[in-house]
């Protein structure tokens, strides 16, 4: 597995991770044996990377993850988040980002990891209600107590960034890219780059839509919350569907799973960006960690803009109500 660097953090992760969100929740039915096999069998591969937050489950998936790897702390690299508060019903408290409540968030994410340290710690949503040099300020007070490694920021803008920077280093700013949600490229990624932050994107299989695996909402589950994403709605899935499928031609004729081609796009962005698709399946995985491996040619990379070019995808990548709490 080749590997890339987050950042000036000096951290060297696999150049795909593991998103480990949907082992607990979102997408369906959960089973607690099978995702530890999976992650078991990512570290096999050579991914170390994983991707869990106190939100997910909630909190469930932190535990999970600090199951999967008691004894094997050496060979991962932790990333977790905070600041989307939830109740243990489940239910959505709004988003918190004051300097207490990092600190007390911290705490309670490394005793259900079960570590002393956390190699990645996000700001999962930016609370608009405070001041992010007051949030950042309170994160670099972790990283000084030998808690956290190194810092990072999940769907900030630009302009944020910056500010959050000017702070303490930003290894790492997480946020959706993929073949159909390319807003990054508008102005986040060149500022990045231009503050030596790492890119780590989520959902980069178009929540699963790029895998050629999605053919009609009956392939989700009930309670899979894709159900009520706009571009999963009407007629905005069939046409979706109709440019995923021209991608999946261009994949069967360069010999590879729809999956591994989408991964390979995201890869070829460029060196500094380090995508985490989520899946519950070991055969996937393998899928996904050999798209390492698919090297795209400039035509390659033309044939596939010529399909599916930047904003093609109809509807938003959330509801109107999430859509606000990103806060871009």
């Amino acid at each position: 597995m080749k590997n890339r660097t987050l950042g000036r953090s000096g951290i060297s992760v696999s150049a795909i991770g593991l998103g480990c969100m949907g082992m607990s929740e979102f997408y369906g039915a959960s089973n607690e044996q099978q995702s530890l096999a999976v992650i078991h069998e990512a570290l096999a591969l050579g991914v170390n990377f994983f991707d869990s937050a106190d939100a997910y489950g909630p909190f469930t998936n932190e535990v999970l993850l600090g199951k999967a790897l008691k004894g094997r702390r050496d060979e991962a690299v932790i990333a977790t988040k905070f600041g989307n508060r939830r109740g243990d019903q489940g239910e959505f408290l709004g988003i918190c980002g004051t300097p207490a409540f990092v600190k007390s968030a911290c705490d309670a994410s490394l005793k259900r990891l079960g570590v002393d340290y956390i190699d990645v710690y996000y700001q999962h949503r930016v609370d608009p209600a405070v001041a992010i040099e007051e949030t950042v300020g309170a994160m670099a007070e972790l990283v000084k107590a030998g808690k956290v490694r190194a810092l990072g920021m999940s769907e900030a803008a630009p302009a944020t960034l910056r500010r959050a920077a000017a702070v303490h280093p930003i290894a790492a700013l997480q946020t959706e890219y993929s073949l159909w949600s390319r807003e990054p490229e508008d102005e986040l990624l060149a500022t990045c780059r231009e503050l030596g932050v790492a890119f780590v994107a989520y959902s980069p299989l178009g929540r699963g839509m790029l895998s050629g695996q999605i053919r009609s909402l009956d392939d989700l589950e009930a309670n899979d919350f894709r159900r009520s994403t706009p571009r999963f709605q009407g007629e905005n899935f069939q046409k979706n569907l109709d440019v995923v499928d021209e991608v999946n031609k261009l994949a069967a004729a360069r010999g590879c799973a729809a999956a591994q081609l989408a991964l390979a796009w995201v890869l070829a962005q460029g060196d500094d960006i380090v995508p985490i698709p989520g899946t519950r399946s070991i055969e996937r995985l393998r899928d996904n960690a050999a798209a390492v491996a698919l090297s795209l040619s400039a035509a390659d990379l033309a044939a596939i803009e010529a399909v599916a070019p930047k904003g093609f995808a109809l509807g938003t990548r959330y509801d109107a109500g999430r859509m606000k709490a990103l806060g871009l």
